[in-house]
């Protein structure tokens, strides 16, 4: 974590600096702890941010969160929206045009490997032809992630995602706050 900040600091100095999604994403954590860190999540971020939490639909509802993100593996989608009954945003994680089109009923696709990832070592790598494919084969909102820094968000967003995720340029960086300012003015100055 950066400088020894805890997760909860960090994510509210990328906050301040720009990020406006945030998903929770820890999962080894038991249920109550994970709750108890997306209770927090959710008061760091207010209104400036959506707070999403990885596949655990019962704790995104208790904590309040705007949205769940599904795993290739995790419940269905239709499975996910019957039991938040429209009181989330469902996203899915997708590799291929063939995944983006079994998700095709969710929110919004979280799209990767797109370059090599400190967070997903040996994932295959889809670079930005996986971008324009599976822009042209869905109607949903596509998300690039996957080694996603300042340098190259840009390229993510011109081969049609509408957002990029990124794990290690902000929480990696020695000041995650500098670190969120520098990939805003990169999406917003492509």
């Amino acid at each position: 974590m950066a400088s020894g900040l805890s997760l909860v600091a960090a994510v509210g100095l990328a906050i301040k600096g720009g990020v406006n999604v945030v998903q929770l994403r820890e999962k080894e954590l038991p249920a109550a702890d994970l709750l108890a860190l997306a209770g927090e999540l959710r008061t760091v971020c207010g209104s400036r941010a959506l707070l999403i939490v990885n596949d655990r639909v019962d704790v995104a509802l208790a904590a309040g969160a705007d949205g769940v993100q599904l795993g290739e593996k995790s419940i269905p989608v239709e499975a996910a929206r019957s039991v938040a009954r429209d009181r989330l945003l469902i996203g899915r994680s997708v590799h291929s045009v063939e995944g983006a089109r079994e998700a095709a009923s969710a929110d919004f696709l979280v799209l990767g490997t797109i370059y090599p990832s400190a967070t997903h070592p040996g994932s295959p790598v889809g670079g930005l032809p996986l971008v324009r494919d599976v822009v042209r084969a869905t109607d949903a909102e596509v998300v690039g992630i996957g080694g996603i820094t300042a340098a190259n968000a840009g390229d993510v967003l011109t081969a049609g995602a509408t957002g990029v995720a990124v794990v290690g340029a902000i929480l990696g960086a020695p000041d995650p706050f500098w670190a969120a300012v520098e990939l805003r003015r990169a999406i917003e100055g492509r």
